[in-house]
């Protein structure tokens, strides 16, 4: 593990973990349920094993694809969990689907480290799971702070949190746990004993609301001190919850996505009143409020800004042929690409429908042109799953460079360049000749 003064630990898991879902079950009509199931909800993409034999193969080359795997604890070629064992073997976190649930399958699965064992009996457990992988999915870009005097104690914490993708930085106490805090801005969870040396939990909860409320940053609790009185204290002094040590691992999850999510969805509601539902990117409104802001300031101080209008070719064929979640699948594609293809300056937004509209500040005319190949040529070539399809579209792209008098001006030239590219055969871009 990194160090940094201060007596600070930082234990940020390592390895970058992949961006798909392994799927071993027997049952070919639960695989693919649960493959569609988690596309919707979670938005991953899962490969799909019938065996211990199929999943080994799988395993076999870039294991680290998988941030996750869901296996069926009783396999043709597995009837003492040996998938489970192979997946953490590698390091990938395992969702046990058990058919039935009694103590001793509880105690195998907690010895073997699993994320969770659910009952696979019902759509809602097969729900239960495509939300448990979403969380999984999500958890890789979390994290949290855990701040105890015991060495043994954080090691044991942050074993339990990585083990749910979280990453996880460690403070021997109070003041080491600020340092990191002043440094790295962007914990969401932090989970504190109550006694520590030179400053305590309640300590360190005060001095981190003075900072952060509960809204922006959760405070768990923990204590050996099974007291109401403790518990009262730490949540009148800031703390989002509280934990009795030693707890049950199952509790100590709930607790922590609990927490998690709450934080989440804060943030959501905020991101709500300018944020795509679909998408995720900025809405119309948003857009041309930020827009008027680009627009005004590249007038003023004669900035290049260019404008870009596109849309989704043929996009209606998708819909009727496929239906319309296989074009909302579409759409969340195209904008996740586009989303990678421009720059954190710029400014990316859904216009509505199929189309997409894009600022880019401080851009001549030629590498506009490579900016609209690339972003063409991305979507051209990305294969989009939808069932047991693998769908392909095209985009289509007008832009321009001439301010004009307002933003709303620059973006109608920039949709009649739009027409003249799907006049010409779609599939293609044109910008405007005219620059001022």
């Amino acid at each position: 593990m990194p160090t940094i003064p201060s007596s600070t630990e930082v234990d940020v898991e390592a390895s970058v973990a992949g961006e798909r879902l392994l799927l071993i079950d027997d049952s070919q009509a639960i695989s693919r349920l649960l493959r569609a199931r988690c596309q919707d909800l979670a938005g991953v993409e899962s490969e799909i094993a019938g065996s211990l034999a199929e999943a080994r193969a799988l395993l076999a080359t870039e294991p680290e694809r998988f941030f996750a795997a869901v296996v069926d604890l009783n396999l043709p070629d597995s009837r003492e969990g040996e998938a489970i064992d192979l997946v953490r073997a590698h390091g990938i976190p395992a969702i046990v689907l058990t058919a039935h649930y009694d103590e001793e399958i509880r105690e195998r699965m907690l010895a073997k480290e699993v994320v969770d064992y659910l009952l696979k009996s019902s759509l809602h457990e097969i729900d239960h799971v495509a939300t448990l992988v979403r969380r999984i999915h999500r958890n890789q870009h979390i994290k949290v702070l855990v701040v105890d005097d015991s060495h043994s104690f954080r090691a044991y914490l942050a074993k339990l949190l990585e083990l749910h993708r979280l990453q996880v930085l460690q403070a021997e106490n109070g003041r080491a746990a600020l340092e990191i805090m002043k440094s790295d801005p962007g914990v969401d969870l932090v989970i504190t004993d109550y006694n520590m040396p030179e400053m305590d939990g309640l300590a360190l909860i005060g001095a981190l609301r003075q900072r952060q409320p509960r809204s922006e940053l959760a405070i768990i609790g923990l204590s050996e001190q099974n007291s109401s009185a403790l518990s009262a204290r730490l949540l009148k002094n800031g703390a989002n919850d509280f934990i009795v040590k030693p707890f049950l691992v199952e509790e100590f999850y709930c607790r922590v996505i609990q927490n998690i999510e709450q934080i989440e969805l804060v943030r959501a509601i905020r991101d709500s009143s300018v944020r795509d539902y679909l998408t995720g990117l900025y809405n119309r409104r948003h857009f041309f409020n930020a827009g008027e802001t680009l627009h005004a300031a590249a007038r003023r101080r004669q900035l290049a800004l260019a404008a870009v209008m596109l849309d989704i070719d043929h996009f209606k064929r998708v819909n009727d042929t496929h239906g319309h979640l296989a074009g909302d699948r579409v759409i969340k594609q195209v904008a996740s690409l586009l989303a990678c293809g421009v720059r954190q300056a710029d400014l990316l937004g859904r216009y509505g429908g199929e189309e997409f509209c894009i600022l880019l500040t401080g851009i001549d005319q030629e590498h506009l042109a490579v900016i609209l190949e690339r972003l063409r040529a991305a979507v051209e070539s990305a294969s989009i799953a939808h069932e047991d399809l693998s769908l392909s579209v095209t985009i289509s792209l007008g832009a321009t460079l001439a301010l004009g008098d307002s933003l709303q001006a620059m973006i109608d030239r920039a949709d009649a360049c739009l027409y003249r590219a799907k006049q010409g055969g779609r599939n293609r871009f044109v910008i405007d000749d005219s620059v001022e």
